[in-house]
């Protein structure tokens, strides 16, 4: 840790929540990311394709809201993996108006690959934090992150 950097942890914001969150989430999506550019993925176009392999079928509107990102963002992550074959839009039998999202198979195959590089930028990441921590850790982002859900 840099010497301007050790000495900011002495701040109020360093002890700030919603600071950490967004401090953890973004050192985080850097070495994602590095683990995920040779399959041509980021952390949220990672996401959308997860969601889509995993049998879900999520509506586009779905994912926005479960993202936390905006619907034009989602559409844009759907329309690169569309356009790479590795997802398509097809109707969705709850609502005609609707389209759900679902992973090709080749999509299934990259994610099933990426999955594994993305796991391990999470035990990169997690490496300070014992298996208990990291539980413990995972349940209060839960908590946050879906209302106590």
């Amino acid at each position: 840790m840099t010497e301007p950097l050790h000495r900011l942890l002495g701040s109020d914001l360093a002890a700030d929540p919603a600071f950490l969150l967004a401090r953890a989430r973004a050192v985080t999506s850097v070495v994602a990311n590095a683990r995920l550019a040779p399959f041509q993925l980021k952390v949220r176009s990672l996401s959308v394709l997860w969601l889509a392999g995993q049998g879900f079928g999520p509506s586009q509107r779905e994912l926005s809201e479960f993202l936390g990102l905006d619907p034009s963002q989602v559409v844009a992550l759907i329309d690169d993996l569309q356009g790479r074959g590795l997802v398509e839009r097809r109707p969705d039998d709850r609502d005609r108006r609707s389209r759900i999202i679902v992973a090709t198979p080749a999509g299934r195959e990259l994610l099933e690959q990426a999955l594994t590089e993305v796991r391990a930028a999470g035990d990169t990441s997690f490496a300070g934090l014992t298996d208990d921590e990291r539980k413990t850790l995972t349940g209060l982002l839960t908590k946050v992150a879906f209302g106590g859900r």
